[in-house]
């Protein structure tokens, strides 16, 4: 991921580790990252079978967008698609979400398919694949990555290859999911939300989530922010405004006769709004009730002024069943790491 975004989405996916020493393998574990979802193969012909598995597959993204709903409203020739943010955040539901193979992690010698040959043959582009090599074999993997046949090498023996290999395994999968992510990426470059595209804000995302323990997390729409849920499956809920947006809830609230205590919060810029049982807005049935639908609001300054809060437990958002992550990694240990994956 480059550091001036945010990915509209991003959730923990499983790293594949793929070499015929058991040995070496059983090593491997004592170094990985144990927040690290993994599956282990002595065999190169399973590891494939897995990684190539028919419907364990990504988002398919082409699915938040449709046809316009109303082209007679358009002009003559224009045509225009309609994008449907809600359906990101739902991907939350998904309970198989972690299951997806991100990373290949592939040995260069082995008997039968060698580590290049195993990378040819996986079927999804947005796999990346990182190349573990011994020193002989530094000149193959430079060509293989000039040949963009891999993403990565690192070769075995190097000083701290452990400490390498679980930093570039983080980098790869926020790689994973910016490729997953173009088409939405770019439709998303197209007007709100700007704080997507914000690098400073984007600076501010991450320590956010590095506070809370965030994991994984989804755009949001109504209002615009994101959903932020941690390796337990708790949820916050990350609500953004510019000064038009809040200026918005500000009128709207005037026009119809909101208290003067909530008018004077939005025009101070003290609360964010969120009347999420009436599409984000002010209305005439919160006037006894309408505190509990305001947040206190930070301010930042990015390359514009944001005005955000951060919001525990949203009740917006049903999460009573969500599969959490440490739920996952539990049920990876249970399994062996090379058993049924997901939840029961």
């Amino acid at each position: 991921m480059k550091p001036y975004e945010i990915l509209p989405f991003y959730f923990p996916t499983t790293a594949v580790f793929v070499d015929d020493s058991t040995s070496f393998l059983d090593n491997l574990i004592l170094h990985l990252d144990p927040n690290l979802a993994f599956r282990l193969f002595d065999s190169a012909a399973d590891a494939l079978l897995t990684v190539n598995m028919e419907g364990r597959v990504m988002p398919n993204t082409g699915r938040y967008f449709a046809p316009y709903p109303f082209p007679e409203e358009l002009p003559y020739g224009h045509r225009a698609i309609d994008l449907d943010v809600d359906k990101v955040h739902r991907e939350v539901h998904n309970e198989h979400r972690f299951e997806q193979v991100s990373v290949a992690v592939v040995d260069y010698e082995m008997p039968g398919i060698d580590g290049l040959e195993f990378c040819r043959n996986i079927k999804d582009p947005a796999v990346k694949k990182i190349l573990l090599t011994g020193k002989a074999d530094e000149k193959i993997a430079v060509g293989a990555f000039n040949e963009g046949i891999i993403d990565r090498f690192i070769t075995k023996r190097e000083p701290a290859a452990a400490a390498v290999l679980n930093k570039t395994i983080v980098e790869m999968q926020h790689a994973y999911f910016h490729y997953v992510a173009r088409m939405l990426r770019e439709a998303l470059k197209i007007g709100k939300p700007a704080f997507l595209h914000d690098p400073l804000f984007a600076a501010r995302f991450r320590q956010i989530c590095a506070e809370l323990g965030i994991v994984e997390y989804y755009l949001c729409g109504e209002p615009d922010g994101m959903l932020l849920v941690d390796a337990k499956g708790k949820a916050h809920q990350l609500i953004v405004k510019t000064d038009q947006a809040m200026l918005g809830h500000f009128e709207i609230a005037h026009d119809q006769a909101a208290p003067e205590a909530l008018l004077a919060a939005l025009k101070n810029g003290r609360m964010v709004p969120d009347f999420w049982r009436s599409r984000g807005e002010y209305s005439p049935e919160h006037r006894s009730d309408w505190t509990a639908y305001m947040h206190p609001a930070k301010e930042f300054v990015g390359l514009q002024w944001y005005t955000y809060a951060v919001v525990k437990n949203p009740p917006a958002f049903k999460m009573d069943y969500v599969y959490p992550y440490y739920q996952y990694l539990d049920d990876l240990d249970a399994a062996g790491r090379d058993g049924k994956l997901g939840p029961a």
